[in-house]
């Protein structure tokens, strides 16, 4: 259904904002708050997100099941977890808050063990895209040499989706605050070190 939307969408105006990047729908218009969760690369295994795949494209889940199996997933920690050092979560969440005002707004973050969450709005003269091509590309420069290591350190896709009204943002917000108190990295939401939560209680 949301497919079909977005190709009318496209056939009425190419400039509507969606677009397709593999095979979920992305929204990229001008100034639309939007909340973005991007991983590490291999952090999903490809017989998971094949399964996932044949599963949305046959209509058993929909967009919004595959983004909740992904996010479920991400939280059991497997596969690689470079953010879980501190010297590698900061290089991310400083490239975060340093465009901050520049190129979006940005509301809420949390850097967790193998994945981020960013809730932004791209101001105006920047696209979704180019926020995120920038920023993966910056730090996986500089976790890399960090690291002592080469190769793909983020995955291709991100996962985003844009915010419909005040009721979706807080619950975003929420979300995005308590992702390491739901898993057990911390008791409060505040205590995690490279997350949004803790500058909002001081």
């Amino acid at each position: 259904m949301i497919h079909q939307r977005i190709k009318k969408a496209k056939e009425l105006d190419p400039n509507t904002g969606w677009h397709s990047r593999g095979y979920l729908p992305h929204f990229d218009g001008d100034q639309v708050t939007q909340f973005v969760t991007f991983r590490l690369a291999d952090s999903l295994p490809a017989t998971f997100l094949r399964h996932l795949k044949h599963r949305l494209d046959n209509k058993l889940i929909t967009e919004i099941d595959y983004h909740r199996e992904v996010e479920r997933f991400l939280d059991q920690g497997r596969g690689p977890l470079h953010l879980s050092s501190h010297e590698i979560a900061k290089i991310v969440e400083e490239n975060l808050l340093r465009f901050h005002g520049e190129k979006y707004d940005l509301f809420h973050w949390v850097i967790m063990p193998n994945h981020g969450h960013v809730l932004l709005r791209p101001l105006d003269g920047f696209t979704l895209s180019s926020i995120m091509h920038s920023m993966k590309s910056y730090t996986a420069n500089e976790c890399n040499k960090m690291l002592g290591r080469s190769g793909r350190f983020w995955a291709i896709e991100s996962y985003d989706r844009y915010i419909r009204d005040g009721k979706h943002f807080d619950n975003t917000a929420k979300y995005i605050h308590l992702n390491p108190v739901k898993i057990g990295l911390c008791e409060a939401a505040s205590d995690w070190t490279f997350g949004c939560a803790r500058r909002h209680e001081t």
